[in-house]
């Protein structure tokens, strides 16, 4: 059992910048992976980056060189820097963890203005 809590969302300008933070209790040992995805109203949930225990990090191709995603094992957290953002990267992005299974939080709500 994984539990996890997503925070930093927020409304900026198009441009501009957010740092989101995802923190994992429970069995945290277990946790093999942490990522984040996103889902638009009506839309289906996407991949948008994800890094592994060992390090290794993937990106969709429409995020990659504006966000960073990061992780600190001694916190049980993961992270990710969104630079500069885009109003298509509207959405909630919800923090996902590969554990004994798969476990979502609940997401943070961002939204970029034109």
């Amino acid at each position: 059992q994984v539990q996890l809590a997503e925070s930093g969302g927020g409304l900026v300008q198009a441009g501009g910048s957010l740092r989101l933070s995802c923190a994992a209790s429970g069995n945290t040992f277990s946790i093999r992976s942490m990522g984040w995805y996103r889902q638009g109203p009506g839309r289906q949930r996407e991949f948008v980056a994800s890094v592994s225990s060992g390090g290794f990090t993937k990106y969709a191709d429409s995020v990659r060189g504006r966000f960073t995603i990061s992780r600190d094992d001694a916190k049980n957290s993961a992270y990710l820097q969104m630079n500069s953002l885009k109003p298509e990267d509207t959405a909630v992005y919800l923090c996902g963890v590969v554990a004994d299974a798969y476990y979502w939080g609940q997401g943070t709500q961002v939204t970029v203005s034109s």
